[in-house]
């Protein structure tokens, strides 16, 4: 019998996921549908290029947040059937289902008609509440190939994929649940950024200008 609590915690974390802080951002405080400018896309990204760097960092850390949070929502709410259990690698998959809950959330807002982002930030959130060290590395990666590169899709997928090679590889994590989610990763990033991925073969794709916008 599957326990109501862990239902209406995964029923919170999709909620959660799909909190479109982009599209909501830019309609009440700049009168802009961040759909319809860009990319069309509802992610940081996006927001950086059409709302600016405050903006768009605040929608970032958001984004993150909403992955790290829905992570630790077994012991935000002191959800027993949760506590109770002591078998770690339980818990751990437990959480992993709840995050990539959110992750789906993230992707298919029912706020804004399942119209989401590409669910990296959430993606990142997720990583450091399961494991800090990983998703550190995968960011050093992806700061590495921003700034040489300027591609923020090319920075997110090559990143995703050594956070699955620091999990498989060089971690060498032994939670099965952990390295499924980990070979899982590098595809959903392929996938939601297949577009990028047509652009960057044609060289058309939008690089990131630092600097003073």
């Amino acid at each position: 019998m599957v326990d109501l609590d862990f239902v209406l915690l995964l029923l919170l974390s999709y909620l959660t996921g799909a909190f479109p802080s982009s599209y909501l951002l830019g309609k009440f405080f700049y009168d802009i549908d961040i759909r319809k400018f860009g990319s069309g896309n509802v992610g940081a990204t996006n927001t950086f290029r059409i709302l600016g760097k405050i903006p768009g960092l605040i929608v970032l850390i958001i984004d993150v947040f909403k992955g790290w949070i829905v992570v630790n929502f077994i012991y935000l709410f002191e959800i027993n059937v949760f506590l109770e259990t002591h078998n770690s690698e339980l818990i751990f998959e437990f959480q992993l289902l709840l995050g990539i809950t959110a992750i789906i959330g993230h992707i298919f807002p029912i706020y804004i008609k399942f119209n989401g982002g590409k669910g990296i930030a959430t993606i990142l959130g997720v990583l450091i509440a399961l494991n800090l060290t990983a998703a550190l590395y995968s960011c050093i990666i992806f700061l590495f190939v921003l700034f040489s590169s300027k591609y923020v899709s090319l920075s997110s997928i090559i990143a995703t994929i050594f956070y699955s090679i620091f999990i498989l590889f060089i971690f060498e994590s032994t939670i099965n649940a952990e390295r499924l989610f980990a070979i899982f990763v590098p595809f959903l990033s392929l996938i939601t950024h297949r577009k990028n991925i047509l652009r960057l073969i044609r060289k058309e794709e939008t690089k990131v200008k630092f600097g003073p916008k």
